[in-house]
């Protein structure tokens, strides 16, 4: 599952989780692969310096945020870091995982992590930039700037539809993105 900041991605997974399908969040596995002392702490705060470090010995989310949202050659070099020990969790995770179906989500998603990580189906949850950017200042609170920065160093919709063999459109109720997800699932028989 694919999908930008702002666009209901984790809704989703939260929701499928609750309907019993193991699901795996790149989001919480880029948290967990940056915890104090691990290979990729280690290379992060090698690579940006104990300036990335809070008092204690974290990540401090804010301030690496800062850098990378606002310089691309950064967020290319913090995303070299981290992208392989990301995907050696999912990985794993995947191998774990038992039920009818497993969801992956995966917001810098390529198409290369169709074979890397077995995927069948695509999904791709959506939103318009105005929706998302709505979402980031109101419900997250973010400032306007940090948002737009946010979402502009990400891919654009038409890259995403490229990628994905469905399409969420989440720009209604939760009710309307839930019966969509619904929808997708009794046509792979999941339901």
């Amino acid at each position: 599952m694919v999908g930008g900041i702002g666009a209901g991605k984790s809704t989703v997974t939260e929701y499928l989780g609750r309907r019993g399908f193991a699901v795996i969040d790149a989001d919480v596995v880029a948290h967990r692969v940056v915890e104090p002392d691990r290979p990729a702490w280690r290379a992060l705060r090698d690579a940006f310096g104990d300036a990335v470090l809070a008092a204690d010995r974290t990540l401090d989310r804010s301030f690496l945020a800062e850098v990378v949202f606002h310089d691309r050659s950064a967020l290319q070099r913090l995303n070299g870091i981290t992208h392989g020990y990301i995907g050696e969790e999912i990985r794993a995770a995947l191998e774990r995982a038992s039920g009818a179906a497993a969801f992956v989500a995966i917001p810098l998603f390529r198409a290369e992590h169709r074979q890397v990580f077995h995927l069948t189906r695509v999904w791709g949850v959506l939103a318009s930039p105005e929706v998302a950017l709505a979402r980031l200042v109101g419900a997250r609170g973010l400032d306007e700037r940090d948002a737009r920065a946010r979402l502009a160093s990400q891919p654009g919709n038409d890259e995403r539809l490229s990628v994905v063999d469905d399409a969420i459109w989440n720009e209604g109720t939760k009710a309307e993105l839930y019966a969509r997800v619904d929808e997708l699932l009794a046509e792979r028989g999941l339901a």
